[in-house]
């Protein structure tokens, strides 16, 4: 990474690296069946990465809070795809999903490669939300409080 694109993050890229890949436990524990959502675990799992995002880059006084985020967000949207794509058997055994209506008669492969393209643009696009969604806590949180980037 140039400095350039350091300066403009706010935050060295291993650390951003890092920061996305504290969503993956999570994915890794969903598709293996361990954690159930709805309990207080997976809450924790889904709540504490984006908390600890905002909360780097804000005592880190990132420059640009939005954009770093939405940089974390978008590596962690794509540690989501990839982890689902390699758990993807073990998480649905026998029963994996099918296309029905008109598709259902697309060859399974066919039915494959679109169920996990959709599944790929879906991490891709959760990531990414999330990511922007903290970018703009974390902007609030810093006009608020009257902290200005270093």
């Amino acid at each position: 990474m140039t400095d350039q694109k350091r300066a403009a993050l706010g935050l060295p890229f291993p650390l951003i690296v890092l920061l996305a890949l504290l969503s993956v436990p999570r994915v890794v524990l969903h598709d293996l069946s361990v954690v159930e959502e709805g309990t207080f675990v997976n809450g924790l799992f889904v709540f504490v990465p984006p908390l600890v995002w905002t909360a780097v880059v804000l005592v880190r006084r990132a420059p640009h809070p939005f954009a770093t985020l939405l940089v974390v967000g978008v590596l962690s949207g794509v540690f989501l795809a990839l982890v689902h794509q390699l758990l993807w058997d073990v998480s649905w055994g026998a029963d994996r999903p099918a296309l029905g209506g008109n598709l259902a008669d697309l060859t399974p492969a066919v039915q494959a490669v679109l169920i996990r393209g959709a599944a790929v643009v879906s991490g891709l696009v959760t990531g990414t939300v999330v990511g922007a969604l903290c970018g703009l806590v974390a902007l609030a949180i810093r006009r608020v409080m009257g902290v200005r980037a270093v």
